[in-house]
């Protein structure tokens, strides 16, 4: 998948497509196979637009009838594949990205008011289910504890390959965070189906139990339950279609960005977690739709 980017003030010529090692000085969060894509957008006939949007989708539309048709098809199409915001990477020739832009696609984040009135739920916009779980010591905490701070929230197991893949780009995003925003943004992951104590072994075993590892209390591979703050349960297929998932909360504990399977890169988002943190809530657009 790849991502839909703003537009820029200034043109540039069209990049070459980068290796996966270079991915980030190319189309920022966007896969190999989106990269490839670009490679044949740029063979493509003209009039054409590439879109992207936080998260790595991405889309094109190439031989419109006009530039303004390109754009908003390829725009159209990109909308219809996230609840992210979709913006153009490239027109015809030339990227037309705003990479100072690209990291405020999270906002505008809800007034305190309209945060309230926010139906609960999963989706940007909505207010995340208040879960509850708790720290390796035993103590009962909940989302809702942690509002006044950004959360990235990550259901993953130590069963799950994928999962297990994407550990070190959260501890290197986690060491970041720690350098550029100190306590504004927090980290919380939680096991799923499978008990806390098999979690944090595994952990103990590969190196990985300094990450913010908390017990959703799973008790095992046929509990899909997570529990609310409340003492409600909730199917953990209601947050989760697939394993590893992440959401990242806002501080009125809004959705403002998810994301279904491994992120390749989180690195790549810390300019979004530092724009997030910039917002204190005093001053937050009146919008209950998070688009």
């Amino acid at each position: 998948m790849a991502a839909c980017l703003l537009l820029a003030s200034v043109s540039a010529p069209l990049p070459s497509p980068a290796a996966p090692s270079e991915r980030g000085q190319a189309i920022p969060q966007v896969d190999d196979a989106g990269q490839q894509a670009f490679a044949a957008y740029r063979m493509a006939g003209k009039h054409k637009a590439f879109a992207i949007a936080p998260g790595g989708v991405w889309t094109w539309q190439a031989d419109a009838a006009s530039r303004q048709q390109a754009e908003r098809e390829a725009l159209s199409t990109c909308e219809s594949r996230t609840r992210q915001k979709c913006v153009l990477y490239a027109m015809d020739d030339a990227v037309v990205f705003d990479r100072e832009r690209w990291p405020t696609l999270w906002g505008p984040y809800a007034s305190e008011r309209n945060a309230a009135q926010a139906a609960t739920g999963a989706r940007v916009g909505e207010r995340f289910y208040d879960l509850a779980f708790r720290d390796r010591d035993g103590s009962s905490s909940s989302l809702s504890q942690a509002r006044g701070r950004i959360v990235l929230l990550h259901f993953w197991g130590s069963w799950c390959r994928s999962c297990l893949h994407e550990l070190p780009a959260l501890r290197a995003l986690r060491a970041a965070l720690a350098a550029a925003t100190a306590e504004d943004v927090e980290l919380i992951l939680l096991q799923v189906r499978e008990p806390f104590a098999q979690t944090h072994d595994w952990a103990e075993q590969h190196g990985f139990a300094d990450l913010p590892l908390y017990d959703s209390g799973s008790g095992g591979s046929e509990d899909t339950d997570l529990m609310l703050a409340d003492g409600r349960a909730l199917d953990d297929r209601h947050v989760a279609r697939v394993f590893p998932s992440s959401y990242v909360l806002d501080r009125r504990g809004m959705v403002v960005f998810s994301h279904a399977g491994p992120v390749d890169d989180w690195l790549e988002y810390l300019p979004f977690f530092e724009h997030a943190a910039s917002h204190n809530g005093t001053t937050s657009t009146d919008t209950s739709t998070g688009r």
